[in-house]
């Protein structure tokens, strides 16, 4: 497409995002593959690239004979419309391949808010926008990622969608297309396998009041439930090994390794701790072989250590020291991503900062009060926090970020005021440990969303009027005490796309009908602030006549049908009742790595367990620097 495509690039914002042949990419023949893969991450660019999970399976199916993997990404509204007026289609980035000509078209959902990129990029790649409409020249649209898990708003525009860890499955599916013909045995044959969803072999029915009476397979060969992959052992998956290196400036310009899949803290609001259990920990070796073939490969010179709570690796003091001993004196820098209170040391802080970069720490305590924190089992008291802080400003630390949320279950108006209390001691108490009133403090607000298979997914979800109530009752809390107000900054989202974002996480069929309207009516890049807008979202929702607030703020029954109970993430629907209940009894629950199985189903149903170390290994430095 590359001769039709450049002549439109000099008019259009940002075109080295869509030239491709960064260091790392890969350009297979099409001729010699057999099945070919367009892999998508619904958003721009400089977003999508960074994307471990893609960039994952770029490279693991890139390494099979007879396939072949291209990216693609969301074009922005400039080159969009400059495509449909010259006929230019979707494209590759790699092969600048029409996306059409592709066997699948996988994309990858961290956020329900790519929903109308996608609808965007199925127009523009000339794809028919329902499954049901698609012929046998047509790819197979695969969703996957986090929001793949209750996939039934997208089920009448993706043909299939996978639930969990991708390695593996993009291979199973692979060698299933090598075996099938034809649009309709190829997705009977994926469904068959009970761990790829295939939405038109599912019927749901309701009941007269709007809840759904059930979801059951409309033929008698796939199964009731399907279930998530989980990849164990990830020394064997040391992905990716040769990270990409963009062209363009992308949101995070560092080589990432993941330390560890999985989150057993039990946090009651994180869908992506409930989602990815067991833990499974990549040895430290494994780690430091990831970390130097990488930095070979991409020329980067920072390090993100990444997981869900990089800290609590079982052996994460002896990561930071092998690698901060291994590139001291050079430009390398190591850094962790937001880090738990009750998991955070100095030494280990010191370690990371070894190379003389020394950013701000973040910690995100979540809850503004002791009891809130209970509720959502964020076991960490006021004390901690301080405590922590304190020990970061005297180590030298001038500037701490904490992150919390507004609308959590049970909150009240006192639960949110206590966070500029929490900020106000902190500021206080790194004045007095360093003797000087240099230091910062910055709270970050995010608005509560109930996920599906959390315990909060039967929760009501607090209206966008009381939150932004109790967003401003804090900033004005914050602002009143003259003698701390200038050191504590404050930033937050209003409640209206969390609103947006509840509609589409806790949706069923019916909503489908809402992100077409919203895409007809001109919605695209809905993730971000600038081009979101709440009142096209609430005409949509009137045009198609559903209720938005009998999906967002209405609190579930126990016995009620929940759109995505046929999909199988391993949690016991009765376990994540129990816990629910025990978070409105104010009751905490511990990391089961550490002590007895709580039974939450997933390691029996799945065949998986808990992988932690100490493996007995150190991390010896690979080449003398």
């Amino acid at each position: 497409m590359f001769p039709r495509l450049e002549p439109l690039l000099p008019l259009v914002q940002k075109p080295i995002q869509y030239v491709g042949g960064e260091l790392n990419s890969q350009v297979k023949p099409w001729e010699d593959a057999q099945v070919r893969w367009a892999l998508m991450y619904p958003d721009a660019y400089e977003v999508g690239l960074p994307n471990q999970g893609v960039m994952i399976l770029y490279e693991v199916l890139n390494e099979q004979p007879g396939v072949l993997a291209e990216r693609t990404y969301s074009v922005w509204p400039d080159l969009a419309k400059l495509m449909r007026e010259n006929q230019v289609p979707a494209f590759t980035v790699d092969g600048h391949r029409a996306v059409k000509d592709f066997d699948v078209l996988g994309i990858s959902f961290s956020t329900e808010l790519g929903y109308t990129n996608m609808i965007e990029a199925l127009d523009l790649a000339g794809i028919p926008l329902y499954a049901k409409d698609r012929g046998e020249d047509d790819p197979i649209v695969l969703a996957g990622g986090h929001a793949a898990f209750n996939p039934e708003p997208i089920a009448d525009f993706i043909d299939a969608a996978v639930l969990g860890d991708g390695e593996q499955a993009v291979l199973e599916i692979t060698e299933v297309l090598k075996q099938t013909q034809g649009r309709d045995e190829r997705l009977l044959a994926l469904a068959r396998t009970g761990g790829v969803y295939v939405p038109r072999f599912y019927d749901v029915d309701y009941l007269p009041d709007g809840r759904i009476q059930r979801v059951a397979p409309n033929r008698p060969d796939v199964p009731f439930r399907v279930s998530k992959r989980t990849v164990m052992d990830l020394d064997a998956w040391p992905y990716p090994k040769t990270p990409l290196v963009p062209l363009a400036e992308t949101v995070h310009e560092r080589m990432s390794v993941e330390i560890f899949r999985g989150c057993t803290r039990g946090c009651r609001f994180c869908q992506a701790g409930m989602i990815t259990r067991p833990v499974r920990e990549r040895s430290i070796t494994g780690i430091g072989e990831m970390v130097d073939a990488g930095l070979r490969a991409s020329g980067y010179e920072e390090v993100g250590l990444l997981s869900l709570s990089s800290a609590d690796h079982s052996e994460i003091g002896d990561i930071a020291k092998g690698l901060a001993d291994r590139y001291e004196g050079t430009q390398t820098s190591l850094s962790l991503p937001s880090t738990r209170v009750d998991a955070f040391n100095i030494d280990l802080a010191q370690e990371l900062s070894r190379n003389g970069r020394r950013s701000g720490l973040t910690f995100a305590p979540e809850g503004g009060s002791e009891r809130l924190r209970k509720v959502i089992n964020k076991m960490v008291s006021k004390d901690d926090l301080v405590k922590t802080v304190t020990t970061a400003y005297g180590a030298g630390w001038r500037q701490v970020k904490l992150y919390f949320m507004c609308g959590l279950p049970t909150e009240t108006d006192e639960d949110v005021l206590e966070i500029a209390d929490m900020a106000r001691e902190v500021i206080r108490v790194g004045r007095q440990v360093t003797g000087t009133r240099d230091v910062r403090c910055t709270v970050s607000i995010g608005g509560f969303v109930p996920k599906p298979h959390t315990p909060f997914q039967w929760a009501s979800q607090l209206d966008p009027e009381t939150t932004d109530h109790r967003l401003k009752l804090l900033r004005d809390a914050i602002s009143s005490d003259k003698s701390t107000a200038k050191a504590i900054g404050y930033r937050y989202h209003d409640g209206k796309p969390g609103q947006v974002e509840g509609l589409l996480s806790r949706g069923d069929r019916r909503i489908g009908a809402v992100i077409e309207q919203v895409w007809r009516d001109g919605g695209r890049f809905d993730g971000w602030s600038e081009h979101f807008s709440y009142d096209r979202w609430m005409e949509a929702a009137r045009k198609q006549r559903v209720d938005v607030a009998w999906y967002t703020t209405r609190e579930r029954g126990e016995h009620e049908v929940l759109p995505w109970d046929h999909l199988d993430s391993g949690l016991d629907k009765e376990w994540l009742w129990a816990d629910w209940q025990e978070a409105l009894d104010e009751q905490e629950l511990d990391d089961c790595r550490w002590i007895p199985c709580f039974d939450c189903g997933v390691c029996p149903q799945m065949g998986t367990e808990i992988q932690v170390g100490p493996t007995g290994k150190k991390l010896l430095p690979l080449s003398v620097v």
